[in-house]
């Protein structure tokens, strides 16, 4: 029997569930649990992951060290100064290595709450590649929703860089994030997290009140490098008007004639 197989009969035990009652909180068939303690099969990756963050118990623990020699207090002590779940991320990859930008579409989304960490969901979400983006970061795109991040329009779709914590967050900057309450949401983060536990999650809408989530219930944080989007900007005094970019090829040129002469 693998490691991962003993670990996760301990871990049920300790907490006086059946494998039927196991079995209904990760939302798998009592079977599957079965032939995970017998270990007759290995548990995906998505499956891991929910394991995780119910028995409070990082992912590399669960997999790499034996836990049946452990009390509950000590379990509960591997947990101990993490900030968020587990950080296992799944990429999809092309011919050359390369990393793809997976698209979440829309209509997408809820379902992205379940596979954002099975990569046979990710192979078959929509992906393209940016050369501009930088090389050292995972970037995922997702298609916004509403009017709370006005002057982004609903369909725009906002390209982040993968964070490993939420430590990293540099308040008042425009996040993509994944949590067990809210889905996916863009949205301008506050980090009191050392203090409350909690995010702060602001709209550039300021019909939308500011709201908190625990930093426990975060899953993915994703900060915004880029957007794509098929409307340009609507028009405003402080933009471009059609009278100051006559103005600016005007001048441009009387430069050019200027370097004939």
């Amino acid at each position: 029997m693998s490691t991962v197989s003993e670990n996760i009969k301990h871990l049920r035990k300790l907490r006086g569930w059946t494998q039927g009652d196991f079995a209904e909180k990760i939302e798998i068939k009592r079977s599957l649990v079965g032939a995970y303690e017998e270990g007759r099969a290995d548990p995906r990756l998505n499956n891991l992951l929910n394991m995780s963050r119910l028995f409070k118990v990082p992912v590399d623990a669960l997999i790499g060290k034996d836990l049946t020699k452990l009390s509950a207090q000590q379990i509960e002590k591997l947990s101990k100064g993490q900030k968020s779940a587990a950080k296992v991320l799944s990429i999809t990859v092309n011919e050359k290595d390369e990393e793809y930008i997976d698209l979440i579409p829309q209509k997408a989304s809820a379902g992205y709450m379940n596979g954002y960490a099975d990569p046979e969901y990710l192979e078959e979400l929509p992906k393209f590649q940016l050369p501009t983006l930088p090389r050292n970061g995972t970037y995922r795109a997702f298609e916004i929703t509403g009017d709370s991040m006005l002057p982004l329009k609903p369909g725009t779709v906002v390209i982040g860089r993968y964070m490993e914590d939420a430590g990293d967050i540099k308040n008042g900057q425009c996040y993509v994030i994944l949590s067990k309450e809210e889905g996916v949401v863009y949205k301008r983060v506050f980090d009191y997290s050392d203090d409350h536990g909690k995010l702060f999650l602001v709209s550039d809408n300021k019909a939308y009140s500011p709201y908190e989530i625990s930093v426990t219930d975060v899953i993915e944080i994703w900060e915004a490098k880029a957007y794509l989007s098929m409307e340009f900007p609507e028009h405003s005094d402080d933009e471009m008007t059609f009278e100051k970019l006559t103005n600016i090829v005007m001048d441009l040129q009387q430069e050019v004639i200027k370097l004939k002469g």
